[in-house]
């Protein structure tokens, strides 16, 4: 069997939108399988490693993709991709033969709270992304040098973002919304630091009025060149255009169900 994204959208096709898992031929490369799949989801995550299950896997990190294969799983890796998982690796088949793999089963993300009304000042607006995308990793970039990057860029950043990074890292919001690692300055003449896009050349950015960031509105530079102001800061922002259909650069017409695509594993 040829490894091409072709042959992916294949083999998931056959397994369906439910939970399924198919052995496939000994002759298949599961390292080739998984690097096709990580060029799709992302950075995965490793529930079995030589025959060892993480202990801490659990129906929040995509143990039901261990299930079919009861205590076989010899290398189980993991995406979160909307409402589902999918999972590669190797599993010993009925015969005890170790044979590649391929999974899905369903993901079940909590319903996020409602976005909360605008008088609402109590909001833990970065708690609440983490609900939405059921997001269950360690912090990915804990150590980020924001003196470093401050002084080199010549201004402090919002607390929100940095903790957005600090907790998702190098990724994209539904596989959508790419999260800068620091902002971009492209845009500094005309006041605007960026600190996120989209592959529809939307920027999102803060203009940086006033000497307080934690008070900087978010403003959205468009790929035409008009600039959109929101009264809102940058994780509130992101929490809206994930659950509210009504947001004008809403992703919930979409996708119902969030989720942070890794593009690396933690530093």
């Amino acid at each position: 069997m040829e490894l091409t994204q072709a042959t992916v959208d294949d083999l998931l096709a056959q397994l369906g939108l439910g939970d399924g898992y198919m052995y496939l031929s000994t002759d298949l490369d599961p390292q080739g399988l998984t690097d096709l799949l990580a060029n799709r989801y992302g950075a995965p995550r490793t529930l079995v490693l030589d025959g060892f299950t993480d202990p801490t896997v659990d129906d929040s990190s995509g143990a039901g993709l261990l299930v079919p294969f009861e205590d076989r799983a010899v290398k189980m890796q993991a995406w979160a991709y909307g409402d589902q998982w999918v999972g590669t690796g190797t599993a010993r088949d009925a015969e005890g033969v170790e044979r590649p793999v391929l999974v899905v089963a369903h993901r079940d993300v909590p319903e996020p709270v409602a976005v909360a009304p605008d008088e609402d000042e109590d909001v833990d607006w970065m708690e609440r992304l983490i609900q939405i995308t059921g997001w269950t990793q360690p912090a990915q970039r804990p150590d980020m040098d924001w003196a470093e990057v401050e002084s080199r860029l010549g201004t402090a950043f919002p607390g929100d973002y940095k903790r957005m990074v600090e907790t998702f890292g190098v990724g994209a919001f539904d596989a959508y919304l790419d999260l800068n690692q620091e902002p971009w300055t492209h845009l500094r003449e005309d006041g605007l630091l960026i600190w996120a896009g989209t592959e529809h050349e939307d920027q999102y950015c803060w203009r940086t009025e006033g000497d307080d960031p934690d008070r900087w509105p978010v403003v959205v530079r468009t790929f035409d060149n008009e600039d959109v102001p929101f009264d809102c800061q940058a994780a509130e922002f992101v929490c809206r255009i994930l659950v509210d259909p009504h947001h004008p650069f809403t992703m919930a017409r979409y996708f119902d169900t969030h989720w942070f695509m890794n593009y690396r594993k933690s530093d």
